[in-house]
């Protein structure tokens, strides 16, 4: 199966079931924001998108792999939004999610990102670094002392 065809799957299933179905039916037959909020909330989901879009475009066309831990990339991905955050996927789903909670006033769905990131958290600090330093061995000890987990690093001047 095609590269591209994989990443679609399971962004569709993973990303695109926590994302966008769950929330969907956690808000069901509430009534949306609007003004500034909804605004807000619009800017906070297409921005959380763009960003795991974008992550998944440099998983296949750099990495050569996709977001499924079973067809991970093969080359260690530092590129895109990666020079900044090493998990830049997470922080755009947790965004996503974020825009849904504020776009429905939603503690609901806020309980669930705050969730979410606990889980991602884990699965970063006890799965994914210990495979990424096995795998990767020196070139991802060096990338993680250049780029912050979740947040960019301050430079110093």
């Amino acid at each position: 199966m095609k590269l591209y065809v994989k990443a679609a799957v399971f962004t569709l299933v993973v990303p695109g079931g926590f994302g966008g179905l769950v929330p969907a039916l956690l808000v069901r037959g509430r009534e949306a924001a609007s003004g500034a909020r909804l605004v807000l909330a619009v800017c906070l989901m297409a921005i959380g998108a763009a960003i795991y879009l974008r992550c998944v475009w440099d998983f296949a066309v750099f990495g050569k792999g996709t977001p499924a831990p079973i067809d991970a990339p093969k080359r260690l991905v530092i590129r895109g939004l990666y020079r900044y955050s090493r998990n830049p996927m997470y922080v755009g789903l947790i965004t996503l999610i974020a825009g849904w909670a504020i776009m429905f006033g939603s503690m609901v769905l806020v309980w669930c990102a705050l969730l979410l990131f606990v889980f991602f958290s884990l699965f970063v600090r006890l799965y994914e670094e210990p495979h990424l330093q096995r795998q990767f061995g020196d070139e991802y000890e060096a990338y993680k002392t250049q780029v912050g987990r979740w947040l960019p690093r301050r430079t110093r001047r």
